[in-house]
């Protein structure tokens, strides 16, 4: 049985976060690719270091790399563009990292034929999944985007300072920051924040610690994020026995790529549900669409949210599995944890009879061919507002009639 009270926590990084850097530029790839060729394949990895960027990956997409796989004429140099423009869109010109003077390095290659004839489709042959693997979708009850609380908080707070700080707000403000919050719950409802925590890189003098540095400064800072935290939390959370931490370690001006390497594909928790429920391991920046550890994790998140937005149960984790180069799905798995109207199994018998769960009936279903991804590799790709264009397309609540009309 569930427990009913209890502390749990999750935590967010920033878009100026070495990680997130790493992950938004690797969309900026996916995205340039995807708007020349809808059917392009990516997996591009970053590493961000000490001004320097390095992509590595494979890569396949009419005006990018032809026939003979070559680069077309312009594309490094589209792609150099892409990944300057990230960065400074993110907001790095210091010392340490900066996005007109960084050293940039392009090992991108074409895509193994031996990859590409297992997962084309082919004559008869339905495309098939780009790798084996598990995915997993989930949503609940506990905030408006059906996402779990502790990381949908997590996530506002550091919105909310990263859009004071672009529009001048919070000048003292650098990219870097990482957020963490812990509720406690009552027979499984979140009622209070147990602990508040942001860590963010500051100007240069906005600090207190051991004596050192300036209280006066520090405490424009520290009020700063008191009144963030107050502008999100729902009102009553905070108590004068919530924790609240700002900066714990004190001084924190050497951050983003200067201070900590970033790789794609590090915060898949963070990507996701904050560790409310399972994620099969495999990232979802870099990669497109036709990869099912992005596009089946998709699906997945879009299905348990249908459950939910139903009203057929309060949780609901949907798990799905693939074999690399087979076309349907090895097992289709729900779980609404004892709180569904409907049984489970009976939900893995109407689901996957509502859309087709192959690569290319996801894709297809969702509209995910399309330059979409940049803009999902910072505080969450789940929990979103759909977009006009697409963009967060797993999000909307559009199934939820004809799921409940084949009950």
């Amino acid at each position: 049985m569930a427990r009913s009270n209890y502390l749990f926590t999750s935590e967010s990084v920033s878009e100026g976060h070495p990680d997130k850097v790493a992950d938004q530029i690797s969309d900026a790839v996916v995205d340039l690719f995807l708007s020349r060729d809808p059917q392009a394949r990516v997996a591009c990895e970053t590493m961000t270091t000490t001004n320097r960027v390095i992509l590595a990956g494979e890569v396949r997409g009419q005006g990018m790399i032809d026939a003979d796989g070559n680069w077309a004429d312009g594309a490094q140099e589209d792609i150099q563009r892409v990944v300057r423009e990230t960065v400074k869109r993110i907001g790095y010109e210091q010392d340490g990292f900066h996005w007109q003077n960084l050293h940039f390095e392009n090992h991108l290659h074409p895509q193994s034929a031996h990859i590409a004839q297992g997962v084309d489709e082919s004559g008869n042959k339905d495309e098939g999944a780009g790798d084996q693997g598990i995915m997993f979708g989930f949503a609940c009850d506990e905030t408006p985007g059906l996402m779990p609380a502790t990381l949908y908080y997590s996530h506002r707070v550091l919105e909310q300072m990263a859009a004071d700080r672009h529009s001048g707000a919070a000048p003292f403000l650098e990219p870097d920051a990482k957020s963490q919050v812990t509720l406690a719950f009552e027979n499984g409802i979140p009622v209070a924040a147990s602990a508040l925590v942001v860590s963010t890189q500051h100007a240069p003098g906005y600090y207190y610690h051991g004596g050192e540095g300036d209280p006066a400064l520090y405490g424009k800072l520290r009020d700063y994020v008191m009144g963030v935290f107050n502008d999100v939390m729902p009102q009553g959370f905070i108590t004068a026995d919530t924790a609240i931490h700002i900066n714990p370690t004190g001084r924190f001006e050497i951050g983003g790529p200067d201070g900590d390497a970033g790789l794609t594909g590090r915060k898949i928790i963070v990507d996701t549900y904050g560790g409310a429920a399972p994620h099969g391991g495999g990232a979802f920046s870099g990669k497109d669409p036709t990869k099912v550890d992005r596009s089946a994790a998709y699906i997945c998140r879009y299905l348990a949210k249908q459950v939910v937005g139903a009203g057929l149960a309060k949780r609901c984790t949907i798990q799905i599995s693939y074999a690399i180069g087979v076309a349907e799905p090895l097992s289709f798995y729900v779980d609404t944890h004892g709180t569904g109207t409907i049984a489970d199994a009976r939900l893995e018998t109407i689901l996957p009879q509502l859309l087709r769960l192959t690569p290319k009936g996801i894709r297809t279903h969702l509209g995910l061919n399309k330059p979409i991804y940049q803009r999902s590799a910072a505080y969450g790709h789940f929990g979103r507002t759909p977009d006009a264009d697409g963009g967060f397309s797993w999000e909307k609540l559009d199934l939820v009639d004809a799921l409940k009309s084949a009950l």
